[in-house]
């Protein structure tokens, strides 16, 4: 039986998707993004799931980078089309997500695994994680996004000294300047990030997902965000979660949402 390069568990309408390549530090292969496709397409589809937690294997990496034994022999065509696919299949797929995806950053999270932590909607540092950009130290430039959303997240200060200089920042520092959300001890990262998705899963499953388009528009390039959250807060007023969470306010009871 081949090993899966990613793990999926459902458990309590939770998804957790598990890098699965210890002895190579999680890095990304073709194998493990075309595996991470289809975890993302299949979490979009399923009623059931919530919020998804994304993690690495073992103690050491997230996910320490892409598996450059794999293109270090490609022209300039196909570096192109290795971008694009892997930002369409898998890191634009994860930010633009029905469902909340919280990282998990348990050790190294470099380059592409940085990338990938970046295009999650929350993380989660474990207190030994270490995280960058270290892509120009091999003639190259982050592929999967990391200039953009680099940037997005702490500003074009920290992105340029980040990126250009290749070096890694500690779990604290990542959470100073805003990269991460919370740092804590390793043996209490997979309980935070689980504690953040069950306070989720409470809520209203549409309107999570209407909030996270509606976050998103602020970066999309000839999209009034503004007009999308006017749209968004007039569609959960047809839905049976408003009227279900309105009314359960009114009758000082806790909310029992269907996502309809």
């Amino acid at each position: 039986m081949t090993e899966l390069n990613v793990i999926k568990e459902e458990r309590d309408q939770l998804l957790f998707l598990t890098i699965n390549r210890e002895s190579k530090l999680n890095a990304l292969n073709k194998a493990t993004l075309a595996e991470l496709a289809e975890a993302i397409k299949a979490a979009n589809t399923n009623d059931s799931i919530r919020a998804v937690i994304l993690t690495g294997s073992g103690q050491k990496a997230f996910v320490a980078g892409a598996d450059i034994a794999e293109f270090r022999d490609y022209d300039e065509a196909q570096g192109r089309q290795l971008a694009e696919e892997g930002q369409k299949n898998v890191f634009d797929a994860i930010e633009q997500s029905t469902k909340p995806f919280i990282a998990a950053i348990n050790g190294f999270a470099l380059g592409g695994g940085l990338e990938l932590a970046m295009a999650c909607h929350i993380r989660i540092a474990s207190e030994n994680a270490r995280l960058g950009l270290p892509e120009v130290g091999l003639g190259l430039i982050p592929g999967y996004g990391g200039t953009q959303r680099l940037t997005q997240l702490v500003g074009k200060g920290h992105a340029f000294q980040l990126i250009t200089t290749g070096d890694m920042i500690t779990a604290e520092v990542a959470e100073r300047i805003g990269l991460v959300n919370h740092t804590v001890p390793l043996e209490e990262l997979m309980e935070k990030a689980t504690e953040i998705a069950q306070k989720i899963k409470g809520k209203a499953p549409l309107a999570v997902a209407g909030a996270l388009r509606a976050v998103n528009a602020v970066f999309e390039d000839g999209v009034n965000g503004y007009k999308t959250e006017i749209s968004v807060f007039g569609a959960c007023f047809g839905t049976a979660d408003f009227k279900e969470g309105t009314h359960a306010f009114l009758e000082k009871r806790k909310p029992s949402f269907t996502g309809k």
